[in-house]
């Protein structure tokens, strides 16, 4: 199976499931799948797997606060 070079890669910082852990040893992780790592979430993911993320989920825009 060859990885589409044309398909752009998830970006995990743009998911609502990821975060940012206070483990020094993980400091990368996916609430969706429940796991750490260092690297981003979604590498992970592919190279296990060879699929994209099918959890990922954009995160909800953020409300501005327009006070004048």
């Amino acid at each position: 199976m060859v990885a589409n070079p044309d398909k752009k890669r998830i970006d995990c910082f743009t998911c609502r499931h990821f975060y940012i852990t206070w483990d020094r040893d993980f400091r990368k992780g996916c609430k969706a799948m429940a796991f750490k790592c260092n690297e981003m979430p979604s590498v992970v993911v592919y190279r296990n797997s060879w699929v994209e993320c099918l959890r990922y989920e954009p995160k909800p825009p953020r409300k501005h606060n327009d006070s004048s």
